[in-house]
């Protein structure tokens, strides 16, 4: 363990944030600053700030401190205010990325191009994500605020552009509104993966899965508000102006409270939200070398790749074979819908018991299999099969999703979650837009049976996640087992502090 330790120190270097170095003092309230630069912070055993040493490994140095200096922990209920803002910011940015969608056909019409050209949108917005990833890391390394901030005036600016474009005096103008669509992906990018660093700043180990949950799959709730609401607002091609008036209205009022969030609460809400993080350097380095994070990291993206891939697609996978509509739009939103609840339940159990494995392990062979029986649910011509498929698929997947992001931040803390949220979400949507691609050159011709039918691309999804489930069922097998260590649980109970809710 001790050899674990050292490599670990080698690879990380002199790893951590100089923003977060202090120095050995007690401050007039009692609140104790150390010295980090000579503290031994390890990926298996993190002495925790201001409480004394955590559970560590035999030989570490424990960090000594005077007893009347200790660190107050608290969590405060301002805390929802800003979840609250989060969760609203990634139900918009997923709206707006499947404001077209729903209505690709009417769009095309609307635009003078085709529904290929239409999906475009979609995977720009993906695309778009991806580019952002550098910038991402950087602001939530800062903090929440900044990205949230951000985004929220992206948010603001991308969906009046588009609004200029698509009500143009000379018809829709798809090059401006394609450029307002890019604006609101770069604002994705920066709400998408904030939940995690946001939950491990404001929360508790006993809250910050179902916090995450709460603002994450937000992102896919805005989907299925998209995918039920927008085939009500445009019967037709003219209808699409209006359709992108809603959509900017409704973005300005979810955006604008983003600005007034507290940026950190008054004090630490546990020892690991005090911990010294790595620099992004250093947590590069650690990243590469620890298998556990991509042997979980890997099947994430690929899983989010797929979501977003039939999220896009549903209309033009079930309307080839009799589904209107509408009924490919509650496909959608039966995804989502029963995908919530399913989290709902499953993450708050996920916070006190801390089987975080035993998900991944159920969860990834449920979604991998429903992929494979959607294959043959559209030619059912039945909504039944589609329907009951995409509740379990929505299920298990949404199940997965607060969970890979939070033992993400578990197995390699103290790697920021800055840094291990945004490349497996970017990951994600660079892989969506790929799929989404791939998906639609293998679209049917007229001669298809039915035409332009997407059996082929269904079976390419299969198969990506038939492959994709191997890996996380591969964690902790072959002796290493001692490396799911949950490392920031182990910091903030190895205190033997708890905190304490205030008032405000």
């Amino acid at each position: 363990m001790a050899g674990n330790s050292r490599q670990w120190q080698r690879e990380a270097g002199a790893g951590f944030d100089k923003e977060k170095t202090r120095e050995g003092s007690c401050s007039d309230d009692g609140v104790v600053a150390e010295t980090v630069d000579n503290v031994a912070i390890e990926m298996d055993a993190v002495t925790s700030r201001g409480t004394g040493p955590a559970a560590a490994d035999p030989g570490s140095e424990p960090t000594a401190l005077p007893s009347a200096c200790e660190t107050e922990y608290r969590v405060y209920k301002r805390r929802w205010f800003g979840l609250l803002q989060l969760t609203l910011l990634n139900i918009i940015v997923s709206w707006d990325w499947l404001t077209f969608a729903p209505v690709a056909s009417h769009a095309a019409r609307y635009f003078d191009t085709t529904e290929t050209v239409v999906n475009w949108l979609s995977t720009s917005f993906m695309f778009a994500f991806t580019f952002a990833t550098p910038a991402v890391i950087y602001l939530l390394h800062l903090g929440p605020k900044p990205s949230i901030a951000t985004s929220a005036g992206l948010v603001l600016v991308g969906n009046w552009i588009r609004y200029a474009g698509a009500h143009s005096t000379s018809g829709g103008i798809f090059g401006v509104v394609m450029f307002g669509q890019i604006l609101t992906g770069f604002a994705q990018a920066l709400v998408l993966p904030a939940p995690a660093r946001y939950s491990d700043l404001w929360f508790t180990h006993r809250g910050r899965v179902a916090a995450t949950a709460f603002s994450s799959l937000a992102n896919p709730l805005g989907g299925a508000l998209g995918q039920l609401i927008v085939p009500f607002w445009v019967n037709q091609p003219s209808d699409v102006p209006r359709m992108v008036l809603y959509m900017s209205i409704i973005s300005s009022v979810c955006a604008i409270p983003a600005f007034f969030i507290p940026a950190k609460p008054p004090s630490p809400a546990a020892p690991s939200s005090e911990t010294p993080k790595l620099s992004l350097r250093s947590s590069a380095a650690a990243l590469a070398g620890q298998l556990e994070f991509w042997l979980l990291a890997f099947p994430f993206a690929v899983y989010v790749g797929l979501f977003n891939s039939l999220s896009s697609l549903i209309n033009q996978i079930l309307l080839p074979y009799g589904f209107n509509d509408e009924e490919a739009g509650i496909a959608g939103a039966l995804l989502i819908a029963v995908g919530l609840v399913a989290a709902a339940v499953s993450s708050p159990i996920i916070d006190r018991t801390k089987s975080f494995l035993a998900a991944v392990r159920t969860a990834v062979p449920l979604i991998a299999a429903s992929y494979l029986a959607f294959v043959w649910m559209p030619a059912t011509r039945s909504v039944a099969g589609p329907y009951v498929v995409m509740a379990i698929l929505g299920a298990a997947s949404f199940s997965l999703v607060p969970v890979a992001v939070e033992y993400l931040v578990e197995l390699t803390h103290p790697v920021s979650p800055a840094v291990t949220s945004t490349l497996a979400w970017s990951s994600g949507q660079l892989l969506g837009g790929v799929f989404i691609i791939v998906a639609g050159a293998l679209k049917a011709g007229e001669d298809g049976d039915p035409p332009g039918n997407m059996y082929d691309a269904l079976v390419f999804h299969a198969v990506l996640a038939m492959v994709a489930a191997v890996p996380p069922l591969c964690l902790g097998l072959f002796g290493r087992g001692d490396k799911l260590l949950l490392r920031r649980v182990r910091s903030d109970e190895g205190s033997g502090r708890s905190s304490v809710e205030e008032g405000k």
